[in-house]
Order: C-alpha cells, then structure tokens, then sequence
C-alpha cells in the first residue's frame, strides 16, 4: 500500500511538471528565481514548485496606440491614432531581452509610439501632417525601432490610422473641396462647350469656303461663255448688227417657243446652220 501511495505522488508530481512549448512561442525556465534554460518548442518536464517557465510570444503582434488629441503647429487639435506591428525574435537572448529588459513591452510599445506621434505631429500643420503621413510613418519606425533594440523587439512597420481634425475645421474643408470639384466640372464644361462652338466655326468656314468656290466656278464658266459669244460674234456679226440683233430676236423667240418662217436663202440660215456645223445651203442661179 506505501509503494502505491509513493507512486501515486511521483506520479502526480511528474504531470504536474509537464510542460509543452508551442512552434509560435519560446520559453525561459527558471530555479528559485535564477535563469537555467532557454526552452524550445516541444516536450519540457520542470521540478514543480522549485521551477517555473516563462512562455513568450514570437509572432508578429499588434498594439494600437490608440487615439489622442494632438495640437498641431497651427493650434489646431487632431485625432491621431497609430497601429504598431512588431515582434519578439526567437533567439535566447531576445526571449530574455523581452522577459528582464523590460517591464511589459506591449504597453512601453504603446507610450513609445503615443510619445513620438506628439513630438513629429506638434512641429507640422494640420494640412502638412496630413499630406506627409509616408513622413510620419518613417520617422515613428525610426524612433521605435532604435528604442526596442535592448528589448529583443523587432518592429516590422507602423501605419498611421488617422489624423481627424475638428468637426467644425472638417467641415470647412469639406466646403473647399466641394468649391475645388465645382470648378473644376465647370471648366471642364467650358472647354467641352468651346470645343463644340469650334467644331461649329470650322464647319461654317468650310461651308463658306465652299460657296465661294461654287461662286468662282460658276463665274468662271459664266466668263467662259461670255468669251464663247464674244468669238462668235467677232466671227460671224462683225460689221453685221443688223443680223445680230435678228439672231438675238430669234433667240428670244426660240426661248418662248414662237413659231418664226425664215426665208431659205437669207443669211441668217447660213449662219445658224455654220454655228451648228452644217454647210450653208447654196443660193439658187
């Protein structure tokens, strides 16, 4: 009956110093308050009430700063808030960095950063603050990253969540926004109107442009008859106006279908029948 009662302690004893370490995290064990071991991941077994193991995490984390009311160089109060990733590097000596370097590095890590985002954002105005946040990123890695470094901390990067101003300063900029966009639709308008009225031009000019040249041809052809006329009256009616003006009245005539008898051997037959290329017809002996 003693050995099984002894074996029930010693067994009760070893369960109870079983400890197991997971891949995402690292472990330091320590003796009656003295470091003795850095613990991987896997199967430990430590002496129950005499040692105790410290469990640390080595994934990357996320602290956020959380919001606080900064005053800009302008004199302008703005929200500002931040996220922090980070993480513990899995050598021993940063397990131990992260254990006895420093209190609690997720709340050193926050005060660190709501620190450093007072100093950068209080030297730059409202507008500058919010038009350079790859600026205020770079400068708050810096500050954390050079900070951390005895705490066995790497910082992989921080974002910069917000940078809200004053309701009543919002929406003063909410009304110049609304004016910028507003003026530009309106001169997009305008040029979208002028290139129309253009188009407009340019199509009146070509058709002007075309009635003239409809003009010159036609004055042109007009010319070219008067010229026509001008050689066949050089040639047939000089010294002969007698017979113009009866080729002429038999013209008018022809235009207003008048019945007109010419007598055969006169000389306006011959010179009708020459204009339309027939041989004048020969007078009688």
């Amino acid at each position: 009956m003693t050995y099984v009662i002894i074996g029930l302690f010693v067994l009760m004893i070893f369960l109870m110093g079983i400890r197991i370490v997971r891949p995402t995290h690292r472990a330091l064990i320590e003796r009656l308050g003295k470091y003795i071991h850095f613990a991987q991941p896997g199967f430990h077994w430590i002496i129950p009430f005499i040692d105790k193991m410290y469990r640390v995490n080595v994934t990357e984390q996320m602290v956020d700063a959380e919001p606080q009311e900064i005053i800009t160089n302008d004199n302008l109060n703005a929200s500002v808030d931040a996220q922090v990733y980070f993480r513990v590097k899995a050598d021993e000596d940063s397990v131990k960095g992260s254990i006895y370097n420093v209190a609690n590095f997720r709340y050193q890590i926050v005060n660190l950063a709501r620190t450093t985002l007072r100093n950068i954002i209080g030297t730059m105005t409202l507008k500058s603050a919010n038009s350079e946040r790859g600026k205020i990123n770079a400068e708050l890695y810096n500050t954390l990253h050079n900070e951390t470094q005895g705490w066995g901390i790497e910082i992989v990067r921080t974002e910069l969540k917000q940078i809200d101003p004053p309701k009543d300063v919002q929406e003063t900029m909410n009304k110049v926004v609304k004016a910028e966009n507003e003026k530009i639709a309106a001169i997009d308008m305008a040029s979208a109107a002028e290139t129309v009225a253009d188009g407009v031009k340019r199509a009146k000019i070509k058709e002007a442009e075309g009635a003239k040249q409809a003009k010159i041809l036609q004055a042109e052809g007009e010319a070219e008859f008067i010229r026509l006329v001008n050689e066949s009256a050089e040639r047939y009616f000089v010294g002969n106006a007698q017979l113009l003006r009866k080729l002429q009245a038999l013209e008018t005539s022809l235009q207003s279908n008048t019945k007109i008898v010419v007598p055969g051997g006169s000389d306006l037959v011959n010179v009708i029948g020459d204009m339309a290329g027939i041989a004048p017809l020969p007078g009688k002996k």
